[in-house]
């Protein structure tokens, strides 16, 4: 199961960095939602897997172990901060192309030119 996430973390990655390469500003957008879909699996597969598992495990003799609730916590988290991040790069694109009036990253012009 980890060999199969990590192969699915490394395409969204690979796919996530080549869209944020693109001249296109939607597929800015797209490539910042696939790099923090990728950060968000790679989160859930390095705090480990237990597939099937309850949260508390019962040992004969030996206390209840929980699982670790931090990659959880910091998925969660990840979820809210990629949200704003997306949100605030929609907007920003947005106004850029009412003021320049094109979404080619090639054809912004710079204040000095």
């Amino acid at each position: 199961m980890e060999i199969l996430l990590a192969v699915v973390i490394g395409g969204l990655y690979a796919a996530g960095f080549y869209m944020v390469m693109r001249r296109s500003m939607v597929k800015v957008i797209i490539g910042l939602v696939l790099l923090g879909h990728a950060a968000n699996l790679l989160i859930f597969t390095v705090g480990g897997l237990n597939r099937g598992a309850p949260a508390l495990v019962p040992v004969e003799g030996a206390a209840p172990a929980a699982t670790d609730p931090v990659p959880q916590a910091l998925i969660l988290t990840a979820i809210v901060i990629g949200f704003g991040i997306q949100a605030f790069a929609l907007v920003l694109f947005k106004r850029v192309y009412q003021a320049v009036g094109s979404v080619d990253l090639d054809k912004i012009r710079t204040p000095d030119t």
